[in-house]
């Protein structure tokens, strides 16, 4: 399997057994993918995490949290790397927990070199189609800021369906008003249909009129 496109993606590995971390280390730069190790989940929630695309590689029973108590710390501190979890034979419905909560794979213990590296992979690239996809929703926020306060409430008030004259009647202007705003609305969302302003409303997401 080719490496991902980003070659500037980071493994970060978390297990408390130094020999693990070792051979986790010379499996991933063996082809060329930058690795950092942690001993406990705290030692990673104490380093400064670059804004870079990667993975977690955790054992799901460290010295001081297990998997999922991890998972939910990784969440409160904004850290939204893609999850591998390393398990030991009595842990998999832990990790099935885990992946639940969205973790990528887990690996049972012992594992092939292989199938880490597999899994690895999968969550790089997933986390690469993330971060493009909240590049994609930053854009469209910052469109969506370029807006007018009359044209943001046309825009919300006909992506719920409304027609011009009921977006008129409910903001006291005219119709052909409403039409420029909606208009407007859409030329600078890139919105070349109704349709698409209204999936475009769905990524915003932004707060809707009661």
């Amino acid at each position: 399997m080719p490496l991902p496109s980003d070659e500037k993606s980071i493994v970060h590995v978390v297990d408390d057994d130094a020999s693990m971390r070792e051979a986790l280390q010379d499996l991933f730069l063996s082809i060329g993918l930058e690795t950092r190790t942690y001993a406990t989940a705290q030692d990673f929630l104490d380093t400064p995490v670059p804004d870079s695309p990667g993975c977690l590689i955790i054992d799901i029973r460290l010295p001081d949290m297990n998997g999922l108590e991890f998972q939910a710390q990784l969440s409160r501190t904004g850290v939204h790397l893609p999850v591998v979890m390393m398990t030991g034979y009595g842990d998999i419905p832990m990790s099935v927990r885990a992946m639940k909560r969205g973790a990528v794979d887990f690996l049972p213990k012992p594992f092939k070199d292989q199938d880490m590296l597999d899994a690895v992979f999968v969550a790089i690239e997933r986390g690469r189609q993330q971060r493009a996809l909240d590049g994609d929703v930053s854009k469209v926020r910052e469109r969506f800021e370029t807006l007018s306060a009359r044209q943001k409430q046309v825009m919300l008030l006909v992506t719920e369906g409304k027609m011009n004259k009921q977006v008129a009647g409910d903001l006291g202007i005219s119709e052909i008003t409403a039409k420029i705003h909606r208009g407007a609305a859409m030329r600078k969302m890139g919105a070349r249909t109704l349709a698409e302003l209204v999936r475009i409303a769905d990524v915003i997401n932004p707060r809707r009129r009661p």
